[in-house]
C-alpha cells in the first residue's frame, strides 16, 4: 500500500542516514582529538580511571621537580664535606710535622688557622636555595612517591636526610638548667656506680712485692715478671734470707729500665713498685717455686700462696690517670650535656642527633684539650668486648680536683667541635691535637658518606619516578587513545555509506511523486 502521508522508506533511510553521521561524526571526532573517549560520555568508566591516572602523573611530575632539588641540595653538601674532609686531611699532615720540636711550630699554627678559616667558609657555603645540609641538626624530607591503595587512599612518602653539623661551635651546655639529671651514666668504674668526683695526681700508683720471713733452701726460686718482663732468683745454698732474694731482684729489676716506672726496696723484704704512666696498667706477676721450705713471694695486695708447691701471685698497678665511665645501659640523647669540671673549671660537651658515648667521650676531650691546661692530657678508650667508652684524665702538674655532671636541655655542639682550638705551638697542644685531628676526619668522611648514600638512594628514586610517569601515560593511552589505522578505515567506509544512505534518502523521498502520476 502506498500513502502520501507515511513514507516508510524515507523513515528508514532517513535513521539510517542519521547513525551513519553520528557515526562519522564520532569517528571524525576520534580523529580531531585523537582519543576514543575524550569525555564522560564516551565511556564513563573507562574516562573516570584516565583522569585518575592523569592526576597520578602530574603528581608524579611534580615529585620529580622536588627530588631533582633535593638531589641538588644533598650533592652541594656531600661536596662541602669531602672539601673538608681534604682540608682536615692537609691539616692532620701540619699536626704531625709539628710532633718534630726543630720545627717552626709558629709558622705551621698560622697554615693550621687558614686551613680552619677555609673549613668555615665551605661550611657557610655549601647552601642550595637557601638550605644548608652541613650546619645544624634538623633532618630535611624530600618528596619521594605518592602511594595509592586499592580503596582509593593517597600517601606520600618521603626520603628523609639527616643533617651533618660540621661546625666548630661548643654548643650550649644543660647542666644546671633544671632539666633531667643524668649523672648516673658517668661511672667511677666499668659497669660500677655514678662517678663521686677524685683527685688528679702527679703521684704515682704503687704495688708491693713482700717476700715472706725465713730462710729460703737450696732451690727455691721466685720470678717476677714486669710488663712483659721477667727476672728471677734461685737460691744457691741453704739457709738464705728474704733479703738475700730482694736485694737480687730488685737490681735485676732496676737494670730494667722501664720507662716511668721504679722500684724501690722500702724494708727488708719489701720491693715498691711504683708506676706513673699515664694511661696504661701495669701487670705484674710473681711465680714461686719452692721444695718444701717455708718461703715464698706475693704481692701484698693478693691474698693466696702455698707453701711446697709452685704458686704464682699477680697483680696490676693502676694507670695514673683518673678514668670515667660512660653507661652502656642507654644512649646519649641529642641536647643531653656533659661536663667534667677540672680544678673548678667546668667544661662540657652536648651530644648531637645519634651519637655515642664514644662520641661524647671524645667531645670532652676535644674540650679539656682545647683549655690548654698545663700537664693534663686525655685519652679516650673503648673496650673491645662491650663497647663501653671511657675518658682518661692524666696531669703531671699540681693536683687538682675532678668532677662531674650531666643534664638534658643544651644545644648541641658542632660535629668539628674542638677544630677552632687546635693549637700546635706547645708540646702538649701538639700531642693532643693528633688526637682529636683524627676524631674530625672520621667525623666529615662518616659525613660525606651519609650524603652520598642519600644521594645515590634520590637518583634512583628519581629513575624510577620517571620511567613510572612514562608507564602511566602508556597505560592512559591504551585506554583512551584511539587506533587512528583503524579510525581511518572506518571513516572511508562511513563516508561511504553517508553517500549511499543519502542517495536511498533521495529516492525514497520520490516515492509520492510516483503516486502523483496515477492521478493523470
Amino acid at each position: 500500500m502506498s500513502s502520501i502521508l507515511t513514507n516508510n522508506s524515507a523513515m528508514v533511510a532517513l535513521q539510517t542516514l542519521k547513525s551513519v553521521n553520528s557515526n562519522l561524526q564520532q569517528t571524525q571526532a576520534e580523529i580531531s582529538t585523537g582519543k576514543s573517549v575524550s569525555s564522560a560520555k564516551d565511556n564513563s568508566a573507562v574516562w573516570a580511571i584516565s583522569k585518575v591516572m592523569e592526576s597520578d602523573v602530574k603528581g608524579f611530575k611534580g615529585i620529580q621537580e622536588s627530588l631533582s632539588l633535593g638531589e641538588s641540595t644533598v650533592a652541594v653538601a656531600r661536596n662541602a664535606a669531602e672539601t673538608v674532609t681534604d682540608l682536615l686531611t692537609d691539616i692532620k699532615g701540619k699536626i704531625v710535622a709539628a710532633q718534630e720540636s726543630n720545627v717552626d711550630r709558629g709558622k705551621i699554627q698560622v697554615d693550621i688557622t687558614a686551613l680552619r678559616d677555609q673549613i668555615g667558609s665551605v661550611v657557610n657555603a655549601a647552601q642550595f636555595n637557601g638550605l644548608n645540609l652541613v650546619s645544624g641538626t634538623e633532618d630535611v624530607s624530600i618528596l619521594s612517591s605518592l602511594d595509592r591503595t586499592d580503596n582509593a587512599n593517597v600517601t606520600a612518602s618521603s626520603i628523609t636526610v639527616a643533617r651533618k653539623d660540621l661546625t666548630n661551635g661548643p654548643g650550649k651546655n644543660g647542666v644546671g638548667t633544671g632539666g633531667t639529671d643524668l649523672s648516673g651514666q658517668i661511672l667511677d668504674a666499668a659497669g660500677g656506680s655514678a662517678y663521686g668526683g677524685g683527685t688528679l695526681s702527679a703521684t704515682g700508683n704503687t704495688a708491693v712485692i713482700e717476700f715472706s720471713a725465713g730462710d729460703w733452701d737450696t732451690g727455691d726460686a721466685t720470678s717476677i715478671n714486669v710488663a712483659g718482663q721477667n727476672v728471677s732468683f734461685t737460691a744457691g745454698a741453704d739457709d738464705q734470707t728474704a733479703t738475700n732474694a730482694r736485694d737480687a731482684l730488685l737490681s735485676s729489676l732496676q737494670a730494667l729500665d722501664l720507662e716511668d716506672v721504679t722500684f724501690t726496696g722500702t724494708s727488708t723484704n719489701q720491693i715498691t713498685v711504683t708506676s706513673s704512666r699515664a694511661f696504661e696498667g701495669l701487670d705484674l706477676s710473681v711465680t714461686d717455686s719452692v721444695s718444701g721450705g717455708s718461703g715464698n713471694s706475693y704481692i701484698e695486695s693478693i691474698n693466696g700462696g702455698a707453701t711446697g708447691n709452685t704458686t704464682t701471685e699477680t697483680g696490676t698497678v693502676d694507670q695514673r690517670a683518673e678514668e670515667v665511665f660512660f653507661t652502656t645501659g642507654a644512649s646519649p640523647a641529642e641536647g643531653n650535656s656533659y661536663q667534667a669540671s677540672i680544678g673548678g673549671s667546668a667544661y662540657f660537651y652536648t651530644a648531637g642527633k645519634g651519637e655515642s658515648f664514644e662520641d661524647v667521650a671524645r667531645g670532652l676531650k676535644a674540650a679539656i684539650d682545647s683549655a690548654g691546661l698545663e700537664g693534663v692530657t686525655t685519652q679516650v678508650a673503648v673496650d673491645s668486648d662491650t663497647g663501653q667508652a671511657s675518658l682518661k684524665i692524666d696531669n703531671s702538674g699540681a693536683d687538682r680536683s675532678l668532677a662531674t655532671a650531666a643534664s638534658d636541655g643544651g644545644e648541641a655542639s658542632g660535629g668539628l667541635f674542638g677544630l677552632g682550638a687546635i693549637d700546635v705551638t706547645t708540646n702538649e697542644g701538639a700531642s693532643s691535637a693528633l688526637d682529636n685531628i683524627e676524631t674530625l676526619i672520621q667525623n666529615s668522611i662518616d659525613a660525606a658518606a651519609s650524603f652520598g648514600s642519600v644521594q645515590g638512594r634520590i637518583e634512583t628514586q628519581s629513575d624510577f619516578v620517571g620511567k613510572l610517569v612514562d608507564s602511566l601515560k602508556s597505560g592512559i593511552g591504551s585506554l583512551v587513545d584511539a587506533d587512528l589505522e583503524e579510525t581511518s578505515a572506518r571513516l572511508q567506509a562511513l563516508q561511504v555509506q553517508q553517500q549511499l544512505a543519502t542517495q536511498s534518502l533521495s529516492i525514497a523521498n520520490q516515492a509520492p511523486q510516483n503516486i502523483l502520476s496515477l492521478f493523470r
